[in-house]
């Protein structure tokens, strides 16, 4: 097992996943599995080729979520607000934008060191500032280097690990507790102790009459290949702090009613890719010789996504699914 590393290097191996996961996107964009115009602003090209497999296992995560925070905005008609929780340097604000999809405002959290970067980027870099300026409105836009406020895009530095201080910061960035929210967090909780994730959890749950999370991360890791996967994290220093939440579909599930969701699903990725669109899958599958499919159903069978929702204006979120 690796050696016992401090708070700070352990946040610092949970900061470095947060670039591991931009630049397989950016190479897995390279070859031609989804188009996305904007990543390529935020990290660099991969040094070395991706496997085959985990392209396509960015493109399944990339789509499912996609696909589930659309038929959010459509029940919502985009009147409503998405909270994307450790967001790192994802695009998603841009691409909504180019669907005219963006909700009424869309905040992002992360690390402040992270949130620096991402403002630093969109600061030099006009194809990602002019989006922004082109959707705001109002006063003027308040930006430092720590966070950025837009009439409907923000960012802010916080610690997920303490409710209330999230809180206060997007109150600050004018969250609107009444508006429909839609929170997503990808392979995030599991870097939260079980009482952290539940209580951040929790605190949405208590906190929006009506909304929605969305969660992607591991799954199964009792087993033998899970238990490869924790002992790799472990090698660079990264600790899956949650991860007796991820033993099952069931503990994932009751994770969510738990923390007082009124209903939740689960469901392993390889069941999300035969879900996506299959002619669009038929022409990714046709970009990479997979040698490994037994290695791939594998590493889809340790990833799920997981959404539960709370609907008290009953606008349908009981109703989303695959």
């Amino acid at each position: 097992m690796a050696a016992a590393t401090g708070p700070d290097e352990a946040d610092e191996a949970v900061r470095g996943t947060c670039e591991d996961a931009s630049v397989c996107k950016r190479f897995a964009v390279s070859v031609g599995y989804w188009k996305d115009p904007y990543i390529q602003h935020f990290v660099r090209q991969a040094k070395e080729r991706k496997a085959p497999e985990i392209n396509r296992g960015y493109y399944a995560r990339v789509h499912g979520v996609s696909y589930l925070i659309k038929a959010f905005l459509q029940k919502t008609q985009c009147n409503s607000q998405i909270v994307n929780l450790g967001a790192g340097m994802d695009t998603l604000f841009w691409r909504l934008k180019d669907e005219n999809l963006l909700p009424r405002k869309y905040f992002e959290v992360d690390f402040p060191m992270i949130v620096a970067r991402k403002i630093h980027n969109i600061k030099s870099k006009p194809p990602l500032s002019k989006p922004i300026m082109e959707s705001h409105s109002g006063d003027s836009l308040l930006i430092d280097s720590h966070s950025l406020d837009s009439s409907r895009y923000s960012i802010v530095g916080a610690d997920l690990r303490s409710s209330s201080d999230l809180e206060e910061k997007l109150r600050k960035h004018s969250l609107d507790i009444h508006l429909p929210t839609l929170l997503v967090a990808e392979c995030v909780l599991v870097y939260m102790t079980p009482q952290q994730s539940a209580s951040l959890l929790k605190w949405a749950a208590s906190t929006f009459p009506v909304a929605m999370v969305i969660n992607y991360e591991q799954v199964n890791m009792r087993d033998r290949f899970g238990q490869i996967m924790i002992e790799n994290l472990q090698r660079r220093h990264c600790n899956l702090a949650g991860v007796e939440l991820c033993s099952s579909l069931d503990s994932q599930r009751e994770r969510l009613l738990g923390s007082g969701w009124d209903n939740a699903h689960a469901v392993d990725m390889m069941k999300v890719y035969s879900f996506l669109p299959q002619a669009d899958v038929k022409r990714i599958e046709a970009l990479e010789f997979l040698d490994e499919k037994e290695l791939f159903e594998q590493l889809m069978q340790h990833y799920c996504i997981c959404w539960a929702s709370k609907d008290s204006s009953d606008l349908g979120l009981a109703n989303i699914d695959f």
